[in-house]
């Protein structure tokens, strides 16, 4: 079982931030949610390191991208909400967070973005 690198992390941040339109924060955390690396572009507002670590720790924590949970949420709002709080409101059920996954598919970290609509900042941290 591999490890999320620091190296990795600021690959993936690069690679997102190269692929963005208007300035967008980046963050990227562990397999266990905690952030390995963080990149806020000049001109993004002071709200998109929360939201985009919101997005990356409800992806990690619940095994499925944020676009996942923000669907789950339409269909069973109560259940997210409970997640929600319980999480002490680190969850954030929006599009924006990916999963990262070693070559033989486990887990070890994700990507959350903020800063564009939630589909293109998922797009964004695809392309990390």
């Amino acid at each position: 079982m591999s490890k999320l690198t620091l190296a990795q992390a600021n690959t993936i941040i690069n690679a997102a931030r190269a692929s963005s339109g208007p300035p967008i924060a980046v963050v990227v955390v562990d397999d266990s949610g905690h952030v390995k690396a963080s990149q806020r572009e000049d001109g993004a507002s002071m709200f998109r390191i929360d939201v985009s670590l919101g997005k990356a720790w409800g992806a990690v924590a619940m095994d499925t991208p944020s676009r996942k949970l923000a669907e789950k949420a339409k269909n069973n709002p109560s259940f997210i909400q409970a997640l929600t709080v319980t999480s002490g409101g680190r969850m954030l059920p929006n599009p924006g967070g990916v999963l990262i996954k070693d070559p033989d598919g486990t887990i070890i970290g994700a990507t959350g973005i903020s800063g564009d609509t939630g589909l293109n900042d998922e797009k964004f941290a695809c392309a990390g």
